[in-house]
């Protein structure tokens, strides 16, 4: 096998991509005496195909910093048998940045004195204040006296309202006339409840229920004179008396009252 010595591209120091064209031809030479192949030695040193062609054909500009691009001339070389630090090291890997002049450009720092310190400090406290003051200001607005009694009194209303339920509005009155065998008999009412409703019974002129009747539930109450039935859903309520036929009350949701009366 043919040997190659690296010392014989060893020059002073020229431009990157002029040595980076030496030196990847040189490898090329190398690898190919060597019938070895670039996916080969991109296996033995973990470098990507794409990147050896590239320091072969000497493209500077394909690749990253010179730093690492002497790193990867380092392990190409050992991977074909060669001193990789020796043909590595004269490889010039100040970047080529480095010979243009950037312009920079610096904020003049001023020189602080404790005067401007203090006067700093002071500043902040004053921001401070108007801040708390803006917010204690915003606080007391939407907390106004005039705002209060109208609140009080509010309360002291709903506090002082009862839960009652309401008594629903008559809207239809029917009389009947309770059938009796003898003046002893007592007047009877039979309610049947369809759908729920809010019922009140009269007996005698004495309120013996008042209150909502669920659906499915029925009742009966008696009197001696007078029976009074209202129903706020008369549509859902049916009524008997003296165990006649039931007959609905009414239309559903409209409130109706109905009185029984004994026969004189």
């Amino acid at each position: 096998m043919k040997k190659h010595n690296p010392k014989a591209i060893l020059k002073p120091q020229q431009d990157p991509s002029v040595k980076l064209a030496e030196m990847g031809a040189y490898l090329r030479q190398v690898r190919e005496s060597q019938s070895m192949t670039l996916e080969q030695v991109a296996a033995k040193t973990m470098i990507r195909v794409s990147l050896l062609q590239s320091i072969e054909e000497g493209q500077l500009y394909k690749l990253p910093e010179p730093i690492y691009v002497q790193g990867f001339l380092l392990r190409f070389a050992e991977a074909l048998g060669l001193n990789g630090v020796e043909f590595a090291k004269t490889f010039p890997i100040i970047s080529t940045r480095r010979k243009q002049k950037v312009a920079q450009w610096y904020l003049p720092i001023p020189k602080l004195r404790p005067i401007h310190l203090y006067l700093i400090y002071i500043l902040l406290i004053i921001g401070a204040v108007k801040g708390l003051s803006g917010f204690v200001e915003t606080t007391a607005m939407q907390e106004s006296p005039d705002q209060q009694p109208e609140t009080a009194e509010a309360v002291a209303s709903s506090e002082s309202a009862t839960p009652e339920e309401p008594t629903p509005p008559t809207t239809a009155s029917q009389t009947l006339a309770a059938s009796q065998s003898n003046s002893n008999a007592p007047v009877r009412v039979g309610l049947i409840v369809q759908d729920s409703s809010w019922v009140q019974i009269i007996a005698d002129g004495k309120t013996e229920f008042e209150g909502t009747l669920q659906q499915g539930t029925e009742r009966t109450w008696e009197a001696k004179q007078q029976l009074v039935v209202l129903a706020g859903n008369a549509g859902g309520v049916l009524v008997a008396v003296n165990d006649e036929e039931a007959k609905l009350m009414g239309k559903p949701g409209v409130a109706e009252e109905v009185i029984v009366r004994a026969e004189p």
